[in-house]
C-alpha cells in the first residue's frame, strides 16, 4: 500500500514536473521569438484565469484517469515512468535551433517550404503542406526526428496519457475474439508517426499482432528505431495510405487511429472511415482519439481557436464542428461510444 502511495506520488510528480517545463519552453520561446521576429498576431493570444484553472483541473483528471488504469492492470504501470530522457535532450537543441525558421514560416504564412527531392505524385494535395508550420511537414528525417518532443511541449506533457484513452475501450473490444489465441487478432494502428501510440499499445497488448501504417517513410524510420527494443514479437511497420489500407476485407479485428482526422479534409475523413470499415471483421472495434471538439468541450473553444491560429491546421476548424459521431454510424458502425480527456476525444464502435 505505502509503495502504491510512493509511486502514485512519484507519477504525478512526474507530470506536474513535464506540464511546469512545458509552459516554461512556450513562454520563453514565444517572448524571444516575439522579439527578434516580431508578429503582433500571434502575441495576442492570451488565456483567462479561469480558462487556466479549467485546464488544470481538466489535466488533473486526466492523470487519475491514468493512474487509476494501470492500478487496474488494464495497462502495465511502468508505462506510466517510461519517457526517453536522453532522446529528449538530443532533440532539445534541434527544437531552439530550428524556431527561428519556422517562426518566420507562421509569420509568411508559407504552407509549401517543403523538400525538393520529394515526388508530390506519391502523397494526396492535402498532405503537402508545413501542418503545424514544421520543418518539411511530415516528409524528413529531421521533422521526424524532433516531432515527439513538440508534441510533448504542445500538450504540457500529457500527450502519452492521452494516446493511453485507448487502451481501455481497445481492450473491450477485442473481447468480443475472447475465444480465440490473443497471437491471432490484430491491431492496426493507422497514421502511426514516429511510434509512440505503438509502444503504449505493446505494452498493453503484449501478444497479439501488432501493425503500425504512416504515409511518411521518414516517420516509420524513426518508428523502427524507437520499437526496435520492445519485448513481444516484431511489430510491422507498412508505408501506406489510410485511404487505400493494403488489407483484405474483414482481416482485422482492432483498429486505432490518434490524431489523424483533424489533418483531413471532410470527404477525407469520409473515406478513410469507410477504408476501417472495410478491413475490420465483423464485431471489430475502431478507435479514434483526436482533438475535442466544440459541442462536447464548449469550455475550450478558446483554446481551439487559438490552436488554428498559431499553426497552420487548415482543416481543424471543420473537424471541430463535424458531427464525427453521425459520421461512424452512417457508415455503418453501431455501439458508438465517445468520452473526452483534457484535449483529446475518443471514439469507439463496432462493426
Amino acid at each position: 500500500m505505502v509503495k502504491e502511495q510512493i509511486s502514485k506520488i512519484a507519477y504525478k510528480t512526474l507530470q506536474q514536473g513535464k506540464s511546469i517545463a512545458g509552459l516554461a519552453h512556450k513562454e520563453l520561446s514565444t517572448r524571444i521569438m516575439n522579439f527578434v521576429l516580431p508578429d503582433n498576431k500571434l502575441g495576442n493570444l492570451t488565456i483567462d484565469k479561469k480558462l487556466l484553472v479549467d485546464i488544470q483541473n481538466s489535466m488533473d483528471r486526466l492523470r487519475e484517469e491514468d493512474w487509476n488504469d494501470a492500478e487496474k492492470n488494464i495497462y502495465p504501470q511502468k508505462l506510466l515512468f517510461d519517457e526517453p530522457w536522453l532522446r529528449y535532450l538530443t532533440q532539445y537543441p534541434k527544437i531552439w535551433l530550428d524556431m527561428p525558421n519556422t517562426w518566420d514560416r507562421r509569420r509568411k504564412q508559407n504552407y509549401k517550404d517543403l523538400p525538393k527531392n520529394i515526388e508530390n505524385e506519391n502523397y494526396p494535395k492535402y498532405y503537402l503542406r508545413n501542418f503545424h508550420h514544421q520543418t518539411d511537414g511530415y516528409l524528413s528525417d529531421f521533422s521526424a526526428s524532433i516531432y515527439d518532443l513538440q508534441v510533448e511541449i504542445l500538450f504540457n506533457g500529457s500527450a502519452d496519457a492521452m494516446r493511453r484513452r485507448i487502451i481501455k475501450p481497445l481492450k473491450e473490444g477485442l473481447n468480443n475474439f475472447g475465444n480465440r489465441k490473443k497471437s491471432s487478432l490484430k491491431i492496426l494502428d493507422v497514421a502511426t508517426g514516429s511510434g509512440r501510440t505503438l509502444k503504449q499499445l505493446r505494452g498493453a497488448f503484449p501478444k497479439e499482432k501488432i501493425i503500425g501504417l504512416d504515409l511518411s517513410g521518414s516517420y516509420l524510420k524513426e518508428a523502427s528505431r524507437f520499437i526496435s527494443n520492445l519485448n513481444g514479437d516484431l511489430i510491422e511497420l507498412i508505408k501506406g495510405n489510410a485511404e487505400n489500407l493494403p488489407f483484405e476485407d474483414n482481416s482485422i479485428q482492432g483498429i486505432t487511429c490518434v490524431y489523424l482526422f483533424h489533418e483531413l479534409p471532410r470527404t477525407v475523413r469520409e473515406n478513410v472511415l469507410k477504408e476501417f470499415f472495410r478491413v475490420l471483421e465483423p464485431d471489430g472495434i475502431l478507435i479514434l482519439a483526436d482533438s475535442i471538439q466544440e459541442n462536447d468541450s464548449p469550455d475550450f473553444i478558446q483554446i481551439m481557436e487559438n490552436f488554428y491560429k498559431s499553426f497552420h491546421e487548415p482543416f481543424y476548424c471543420d473537424y471541430i464542428k463535424e458531427d464525427i459521431t453521425s459520421k461512424i454510424k452512417d457508415i455503418g458502425f453501431n455501439n458508438i461510444k465517445s468520452n473526452s480527456f483534457f484535449m483529446t476525444k475518443v471514439w469507439s464502435a463496432i462493426k
